[in-house]
């Protein structure tokens, strides 16, 4: 056991002396006590610039729903902050279950921007929901730039 011992002992003093030869920046990366990583980027750092906010409407997205949230329960907890003129949980076609985000539309603005104020961070069947300003949907972009099939089987020639 001892001369197994010896025979290690040589190989641990190489490694320690080549791990103080080695520059900082290895040093400090294979440190198990290395609190500021030098191989990130000052860039990573910095917080990623936020999303370019929607045009005020009456249309609201609320993301973050469990999948127990039904379209009534949504209409409910947002008809607190105004008049609803419709509300819809986005739902999975084949289970049945909500896709965790829907839309609420009011009836005025005003009533949209605090139903934004009174929902946004808050709590909806256990769950943080966000509410927002909803996006118009973006016209539709054909894949290849080729246009649309003019039969709904697609072109078969």
């Amino acid at each position: 056991m001892a001369a197994m011992m010896a025979m290690r002992l040589p190989a641990i003093a190489r490694a320690a002396t080549e791990m103080a030869a080695a520059p900082v920046g290895l040093r400090r990366l294979f440190s198990t006590n290395a609190t500021n990583f030098s191989f990130l980027s000052p860039q990573a750092n910095t917080e990623a610039p936020a999303r370019p906010q929607a045009d005020p409407s009456t249309n609201l997205f609320v993301s973050g729903l469990s999948k127990r949230t039904t379209s009534e329960g949504l209409r409910t907890a947002f008809a607190q902050f105004g008049e609803v003129a419709d509300a819809k949980v986005v739902t999975d076609r084949v289970s049945g279950y909500s896709k965790g985000f829907g839309f609420v539309r009011y009836a005025t603005l005003e009533d949209s921007a605090k139903g934004i104020a009174g929902m946004d961070g808050k709590f909806l069947d256990g769950w943080v929901i966000f509410a927002e300003y909803a996006r118009p949907r973006e016209p539709y972009r054909p894949h290849n730039n080729m246009p649309p099939p003019s039969s709904p089987y697609g072109n078969r020639y």
